[in-house]
């Protein structure tokens, strides 16, 4: 069997790539479905799937014109030669400046004798007085120098200036690399970069992107469901798209389109072994996928162990994700309890921490009783205030001082039993 590997993927189609939001909604949340067919790429419920994006082929283009290359020249890569094209397709990441990129360019900025100035484009203006201005690319050599040439005096490289006031301020540095990419970075500093290489040099290598399924393998065999939220944003009056969200939503057609995929498998965040074992899981947003996985093997498993789900979104019209399944589980006795927070529907932005505290008492009875604690999404802020609500809750209700609370949370429930368990990105 093949050992496929972020180096080696699988070569996989979509047979389903939808979008889940409502009509109306902010968002653009999609689920998408590969087509696992005969790889032998195995999972289970907790896993990630690795997808290799590919650059969008306008903005490869874009940039090939705006630096002045035909993408056929040959350069040097982490993965071996290759035309320029193909290098800026799938060995870098194009879509965004990298660190590396932005301080390399001192090195010829601090040494103006070095720097060579190619020639873009040539236009003639002819002034009032007949003087003629001319775009001019040379040695700077005696009789190098066009007939028309004449000098008007030097003038300052405002790309100094620019990269001079990122030197050695990171928080300038971040601002500027925020925003841009480097078709953003040709305009205030192409006239330095001369060669196809030194174009990629420095260049962040692009990197597979790892979700977390929303899948178990016995509910749903020889396929691997993802909820993917789209990025979607404008900056310096150019729209733009995350790497890999872009690809899936915009660029990859379900059964024609070949992705590559491969399997993360993970240690920790797992099911418990006992079907009798509770489980809490807060999943707002996106992180409901691995939840999704949870719930189908707990059915497919016939687990006797309750369970209860925080999730939580902008409104319930717009994104409530997997409504009918979710509905369908209450039914069927499997989601024992349903708890859902919007933030922009009602006078009150209301999340899933502060649900939590809501149900603090019985959280902690589930949790005294052995529950497993799981939490999914966003690692800045969603779960720092789920974890600080849960320590809160284990103090109040488990008669607990802040410190023994930080205690039992942190090391009993996390590092000891192994029963608070964290996906967060």
């Amino acid at each position: 069997m093949t050992d496929w590997s972020a180096k080696n993927p699988y070569s996989s189609n979509l047979t389903q790539n939808f979008v889940l939001n409502g009509e109306g909604s902010g968002k653009e949340t999609r689920h998408v479905v590969f087509d696992l067919a005969s790889s032998g790429l195995e999972y289970k419920a907790g896993d990630a799937l690795g997808v290799v994006p590919v650059s969008p082929s306008k903005l490869v283009e874009d940039l090939l014109a705006a630096s002045g290359f035909s993408g056929s020249e040959v350069v040097d890569t982490h993965m071996g030669d290759m035309e320029l094209r193909q290098a800026l397709t799938s060995a870098y990441e194009i879509h965004r400046l990298s660190k590396k990129w932005v301080r390399n360019l001192g090195e010829r900025l601090e040494a103006p004798e070095e720097i060579s100035i190619r020639l873009v484009s040539r236009t003639r203006t002819s002034t009032n007085d007949d003087t003629v201005l001319l775009d001019w690319s040379g040695s700077g050599l005696e009789g190098d120098v066009p007939s028309e040439y004449h000098e008007i005096g030097s003038v300052a490289d405002p790309a100094i200036d620019l990269w001079n006031g990122m030197n050695g301020d990171d928080s300038k540095l971040e601002d500027y690399i925020w925003s841009r990419d480097y078709i953003d970075a040709i305009s205030d500093f192409g006239h330095i970069i001369s060669t196809p290489q030194q174009l990629v040099d420095g260049m962040d290598r692009l990197k597979p992107r790892l979700y977390s399924i929303a899948s178990s393998p016995d509910y749903e065999p020889g396929t691997v469901h993802l909820t993917v939220g789209i990025v979607r944003y404008n900056h310096h009056d150019r729209d733009r798209t995350g790497l890999a969200t872009g690809f899936l939503a915009d660029r990859c057609k379900v059964v024609e389109t070949d992705i590559g995929v491969f399997m993360s498998p993970t240690r920790s965040f797992i099911l418990p072994k006992d079907l009798s074992t509770d489980i809490i899981m807060v999943g707002p947003g996106t992180g409901i996928a691995p939840f999704r996985a949870f719930l189908q093997q707990r059915d497919i498993d016939g687990a006797t162990g309750r369970n209860w789900l925080f999730f939580g979104d902008w409104t319930e019209s717009g994104e409530n994700y997997y409504k009918e399944e979710m509905d369908d589980w209450k039914e069927r006795g499997i989601l024992t309890k349903h708890d859902l927070a919007w933030s922009r529907d009602g006078s009150e932005k209301v999340y899933v921490q502060h649900l939590m505290k809501k149900h603090g008492e019985e959280i902690w009875a589930w949790i005294d009783g052995g529950a497993y604690f799981y939490v999914c999404g966003d690692k800045s802020r969603m779960a720092k205030d789920v974890h600080k609500t849960l320590i809160g809750i284990c103090g109040e209700h488990g008669g607990m001082s802040e410190e023994d609370a930080h205690e039992f949370v942190e090391t009993r429930m996390m590092r000891t039993e192994k029963r608070y368990l964290r996906d967060v990105y």
